[in-house]
């Protein structure tokens, strides 16, 4: 069962509730409630699809069959992992930057328990994914993780994002993203495992650089080692 008061929307409503946080986010990308009620209300037929993949994927079902959260209760055990462990990897970033797994906002718009749930592991798995990808936390780092979001589980929300965060940029970071990270996270989006199906908590003990080679994985490299 996901917690929190979820918000039944008649299609004028949804679309309504859409514009308004499309425009806001743009506005303000840091308002995380206004981005994750973008994503839910211009989302479900994405998130169906992702519910299907994963109720034929072995691992996929077990994920929903648990229906793990990565909450402070849940994953705290990786603060305890090994070095160079995934585990110890994941704490370290989020440590690091001073993040809770607890602070992302509840989902509100999703009509039924399964969809729900799986709008929540997308939006709680995203951390993980930083982890794997070896992305920075800033604007760059955001959208180009948003770019294999979108390959993943082709939600609009991601690709809006992508639009509003390339606007933002300065002259000198958009050039850097259309020439670097863009084809590399195309690349990387389209020839990793379904990572919606996989259940990340298990993983957790084992190398990170052995979970990157097993999941296909290309992590981001450093821009400034470019030649």
């Amino acid at each position: 069962m996901i917690e929190g008061a979820r918000v039944h929307l008649k299609g004028w409503q949804q679309a309504a509730v859409a514009i308004g946080s499309a425009f806001g986010a743009l506005m303000d990308p840091r308002r995380a409630d206004l981005i994750a009620a973008l994503g839910e209300t211009t989302g479900k037929p994405a998130f169906e699809r992702v519910l299907e993949r994963m109720k034929k994927n072995p691992e996929g079902r077990e994920v929903l069959l648990n229906q793990p959260r990565v909450v402070s209760a849940q994953v705290s055990h990786a603060w305890n992992m090994p070095e160079n462990t995934f585990g110890w990897a994941y704490a370290r970033f989020m440590g690091t930057r001073n993040f809770s797994p607890d602070d992302r906002p509840p989902v509100r718009f999703m009509d039924s328990e399964d969809l729900a749930y799986v709008a929540t592991r997308a939006r709680e798995v995203h951390d993980f994914w930083h982890v794997l990808f070896g992305l920075p936390t800033n604007l760059i780092g955001e959208s180009a993780l948003k770019v294999i979001e979108f390959e993943q589980m082709l939600l609009p929300m991601c690709f809006l994002s992508v639009m509003g965060g390339s606007a933002r940029f300065s002259e000198k970071q958009r050039a850097l993203f259309f020439s670097h990270y863009l084809p590399w996270a195309a690349r990387a989006g389209m020839s990793c495992t379904d990572l919606m199906c996989v259940y990340y908590e298990k993983h957790f003990n084992e190398n990170l650089d052995e979970v990157r080679r097993k999941w296909g994985i290309i992590p981001c490299p450093d821009p400034k080692a470019k030649t």
